[in-house]
C-alpha cells in the first residue's frame, strides 16, 4: 500500500495533538501516511512522542522549509486560523496537496481566492471537518431521512457548556471566537443536512453573537437560525454560559421526535395507519353533555434507541475516518465527503453572522504574528 508522505505546519493543539497524533497512533493511518516533516518555531513541540513516529522525521522551525522539502506530498496546514488561506495558497503554488484546518476563513471572498488557485495549480485541497464522521450525527441523519419521523419541522443543535477563555482563540483579528472555533463542527453537519433537503442557500439567517466571558474581544455566545422553503428550521447554539446543558441534538417531526446526546440517540414516533383520522372542526368541540373539551387522543408510540460503540465514540475514530476518505480521494480519485461547496456555504453563513453582529475590537495583535 502506498504511504503518502506528510508535512505538518504547526505543532500546537491541532497540528501536534490531533493530526500528528492520528497519523502516528491510528493503525489504519500508519499504513497509509508517513509524517516525514513537521514545522513549529517552538522546538519542544516538534519532538517525536507518539509510538508510530518516523524516527527520520525532519523538524523545522520555519514552515517555509516544509514548502521546500520535495519529499513531502501532502501538507497539513495547522497554523493559526488567520493564516489558513495564505499558507494554503502558498503550499499549493509550491506544488503540494493540502489539507487545511478549520476554520478556513471568515470571508467568502477568501474562499473564492483559494479555490481559484486550486483550479490554477490542479492541486488537491480539503478542509479538516472530522465531526462529519461522528457516528451519533450519522445515525441522526439516517433516522431523519428514513421517513419514520415524517416531515421535519426543526433540527436543534446545542454545543453548550460553561467556561472562560483568555487564549488567542478569543481574539477577533486572529480569526477566532466560538463561531470560528467550535461552531464549524456542528455547522458543517447542519450544512450537509440542509443540503440534503435541497442545495440552496438559506432564505433567512438570524444570528446573535456576544462576548460575555472571554478575556479577548471575540464571541463566546452564538445563536443561529436558518430558514428556507422546503427545509426544516436549523437552530444552532454554541454557548460558554450554560451550566445546565441538555441534549446536543433534537429533531422535531410530524410523526415523532428524536434526542441525541453523548453516544446515544433515542426517537419516538407513531404510525399514521394505526391512528384515527380527524377532520377539522369549525364548531367548538364538546362532549356528550355538550360541555367544552380539548382535542385529546391516545396514540401508540414506538420507541427506538441506538448507542454508539465505545471504539467509535471519540475524536480519534472521526479523524481516522476523515483521513481514510482523504487517502482514497488522493490515491483513487474518490469524492471527498466534505465538499468544498459545502465549506463555501458554511463560510457564507459565518460571514453573515458577523455582518449582523459587529463586535468592538480592543485587542491589538502585533504585525507578523503567526
Amino acid at each position: 500500500m502506498k504511504r503518502i508522505k506528510v508535512g505538518i505546519i504547526g505543532q500546537g493543539r491541532s497540528g501536534r495533538n490531533i493530526h500528528r497524533h492520528l497519523f502516528e497512533c491510528s493503525p489504519l493511518l500508519q499504513e497509509r501516511f508517513d509524517v516525514v516533516a513537521v514545522a513549529d518555531p517552538i522546538s519542544e513541540r516538534t519532538a517525536p512522542t507518539n509510538p508510530g513516529a518516523d524516527p527520520a522525521c525532519r523538524r523545522y522551525a520555519d514552515y517555509k522549509e516544509i514548502l521546500k522539502d520535495k519529499d513531502v506530498e501532502l501538507v497539513v496546514n495547522a497554523c493559526r486560523s488567520h493564516k489558513h488561506v495564505d499558507i494554503a495558497i502558498e503550499a499549493m503554488q509550491a506544488g503540494y496537496n493540502v489539507v487545511c484546518e478549520k476554520p478556513l476563513t471568515r470571508h467568502v471572498s477568501e474562499v473564492d481566492r483559494l479555490l481559484k488557485v486550486k483550479d490554477e495549480t490542479g492541486r488537491f485541497f480539503a478542509v479538516f471537518q472530522q465531526a462529519r464522521f461522528r457516528p451519533l450525527y450519522r445515525k441522526i441523519f439516517e433516522v431523519i431521512h428514513s421517513g419514520v419521523l415524517g416531515r421535519i419541522a426543526m433540527v436543534k443543535v446545542a454545543y453548550n457548556g460553561f467556561g472562560r477563555r483568555w487564549d488567542w482563540q478569543t481574539i477577533q483579528d486572529l480569526c477566532a471566537g466560538e463561531l470560528l472555533n467550535t461552531a464549524p463542527h456542528p455547522l458543517d453537519q447542519m450544512v450537509e443536512l440542509w443540503e440534503s433537503f435541497g442545495e440552496t442557500d438559506p432564505e433567512r439567517i438570524f444570528a446573535k453573537l456576544a462576548c460575555i466571558n472571554n478575556s479577548g474581544d471575540a464571541e463566546d455566545f452564538v445563536k443561529i437560525i436558518l430558514e428556507g422553503k422546503d427545509h426544516p428550521v436549523i437552530d444552532l447554539e454554541v454557548s460558554k454560559e450554560c451550566l445546565f446543558p441538555t441534549y446536543q441534538y433534537q429533531v422535531f417531526g410530524e410523526k415523532g421526535s428524536l434526542a441525541g446526546n453523548g453516544n446515544t440517540v433515542e426517537w419516538k414516533y407513531y404510525k399514521p395507519e394505526e391512528a384515527v383520522g380527524h377532520e377539522v372542526s369549525i364548531a367548538p368541540l364538546e362532549d356528550a353533555d355538550r360541555l367544552p373539551i380539548y382535542c385529546s387522543e391516545k396514540l401508540n408510540f414506538y420507541s427506538e434507541k441506538w448507542t454508539c460503540p465505545d471504539e467509535a465514540s471519540g475524536f480519534d475514530d472521526w479523524g481516522t475516518k476523515y483521513y481514510l476518505n482523504i487517502y482514497d480521494a488522493i490515491t483513487k480519485g474518490a469524492p471527498i465527503a466534505v465538499k468544498l461547496s459545502q465549506i463555501r456555504r458554511q463560510i457564507a453563513i459565518i460571514e453573515e453572522c458577523h455582518r449582523q453582529n459587529p463586535l468592538p475590537k480592543f485587542v491589538k495583535v502585533p504585525e507578523g504574528t503567526l
